[in-house]
């Protein structure tokens, strides 16, 4: 598969998961933040594995199949770079990306259900430290992301919504809580769904 490049001075939000389906919530959330950041592209990084979640993913192919013809837009990159870089973790898939697009501003695109448990993640701090934040609301998950760990020890660094467009290329740590219409859909519902017909 053919590698994804950017031109430095360009802006792009991760979009990372493992779209294990990929459903109308996630088109929802990178059409919000293509406008809201006012970055050039949305990549979304099909994921190999959430090293947080238990359950195995279904096969990759297909999940880039099904998040290709979701994100069917011009200025939407879909791919699986994590698998070809082999790292697993957010730390580590942001430093190798910033080492081979140099002088490309990335934001990292979450959900508020992400900021809530950032603090799970490896390295959560160090990666505060790479990469701007850019939350997304979720229901029953925003008043969470705002009490835990990350946002409190990061209050300093929020940017308010509506200046979200400056949030790419401001010095780290930076983030904001987007506004926009929240979904509930959710994948692991869908995959429940799908398994009880």
């Amino acid at each position: 598969m053919s590698r994804i490049f950017f031109s430095p001075g360009q802006r792009v939000a991760l979009f990372g998961g493992s779209f294990d389906p990929p459903h109308a919530g996630h088109r929802q959330v990178a059409l919000a933040a293509l406008k809201a950041l006012q970055v050039d592209f949305v990549w979304w990084l099909v994921a190999p594995q959430n090293p947080l979640k238990p359950h195995q993913p279904s096969d990759m192919a297909a999940r880039l199949a099904a998040t290709r013809a979701l994100a069917a837009h011009p200025k939407f990159r879909v791919s699986d770079e994590e698998t070809q870089l082999g790292t697993h973790f957010a730390i580590d898939t942001v430093r190798a990306l910033k080492a081979r697009h140099r002088g490309v501003d990335f934001v990292w695109l979450v959900g508020a259900d992400n900021l809530a448990n950032l603090h799970a993640w490896r390295h959560w701090q160090a990666l505060m430290q790479e990469v701007p934040l850019a939350v997304y609301p979720r229901p029953g998950a925003t008043l969470r992301a705002l009490a835990a760990p990350a946002a409190q020890r990061f209050r300093q660094a929020r940017l308010s919504a509506d200046k979200a467009a400056r949030l790419a290329a401001c010095p780290v740590p930076a983030w904001t809580l987007l506004g926009g219409r929240q979904s509930r859909l959710a994948s692991s519902a869908l995959r429940q769904s799908a398994t009880t017909r």
